[in-house]
């Protein structure tokens, strides 16, 4: 998604070299920026990126490639023609056994391939609890034409797996299962109505070529309308920490040398999946589509499992604890 707020991150080229950072995701554990990225990743050293491969998905390309739309978030509002939006608590897996079991975890796979097809309903404005917002936006793409929906949905499922793997009660906020949506507002129904034990919204970005890296979107401490992210934002820090920390060890890729400042994390106040949240959740951007370096890893089957390894084991190391 290419999230910026425009007031607050303006796109620009990247404001310091990579290269360090890469040597020091991929050889040493050192503090970035005053937070201990490799607290939540064990202090091993990250194994280098997958080579890249061809586009898994071709498809459509979003109709907002490079720099989309200010606040896109891929969170949630109003109810498609095909999905309600009070949904009941998922049921705990039949039995279900690992060190997840009785974990509930809601994975929100950014936009809907077919948004670009509903221009007027996903351009709808919802309330986000302190002002209003789009329903959602098509999100970005790489200049290939390998749509973020696409990719979204790629590493959701890959992740459900590997989560139901260790017992964990898995549920998506949509699966390419409805024609558009859901909106932002929704999605954080989806997560506070399941009582999820944690939440994580899956996106990449669409920033300036040049600009490289992953980085997790934390909630800020917002309090205004039907927003109050009070009792989630200490417990949202630490899974977005051990989630940053597990994707730099399983993926190789350095932190955002865009935002975040190289720690890979960036506090936001204005995106609505994460104000109307009731649980502990963060979104993920697991990289730049507009840059072709990004693009390469983004577009490797083998580096998007690597990806969903690493917010797995993030995750599990959050809810183990």
């Amino acid at each position: 998604m290419s999230y910026f707020d425009e007031n607050q991150h303006p796109h620009t080229g990247p404001r310091r070299s990579r290269r360090g950072l890469v040597a020091a995701a991929a050889l040493v554990p050192v503090g970035l920026a005053g937070w201990l990225i490799w607290q939540g990743a064990g202090g091993s050293a990250a194994p280098g990126p997958a080579a890249a491969s061809t586009p898994a998905s071709t498809g459509q390309a979003s109709t907002e490639q490079a720099a989309g739309k200010p606040g896109d978030e891929g969170p949630a509002a109003s109810p498609s023609p095909t999905t309600s939006a009070t949904r009941s608590a998922p049921a705990e897996r039949p039995g279900a056994k690992g060190p997840l079991a009785g974990k509930v975890i809601v994975v929100d796979p950014g936009h809907n391939p077919g948004n670009f097809r509903h221009p007027s309903e996903i351009n709808k404005l919802v309330n986000i609890g302190t002002n209003r917002k789009e329903c959602d936006t098509t999100g970005t793409a790489t200049r290939s034409g390998y749509r973020e929906a696409d990719f979204t949905l790629d590493v959701s499922r890959r992740l459900r797996t590997l989560l139901e793997e260790q017992g964990a009660t898995v549920t998506f906020t949509h699966e390419n299962d409805r024609p558009f949506g859901p909106c932002i507002d929704e999605r954080a129904r989806f997560g506070n109505e399941a009582e999820a034990d944690a939440v994580i919204s899956v996106h990449a970005d669409g920033s300036a070529t040049g600009n490289r890296g992953f980085h997790v979107i934390l909630p800020a401490l917002v309090k205004g309308g039907a927003a109050d992210t009070s009792k989630i934002v200490g417990p949202s820090r630490d899974l977005g920490e051990r989630i940053a920390g597990h994707f730099l060890r399983r993926t190789g890729s350095a932190p955002s040398n865009y935002v975040g400042g190289g720690t890979g994390l960036d506090v936001r106040k204005d995106l609505g999946g994460l104000n109307l949240s009731t649980v502990p959740k963060v979104f993920i951007e697991c990289g730049n589509m507009q840059d072709a370096e990004d693009a390469a890893l983004l577009t490797s089957p083998g580096w998007r499992q690597k990806a969903a390894q690493g917010m797995a084991d993030g995750i599990g190391s959050y809810l183990r604890q």
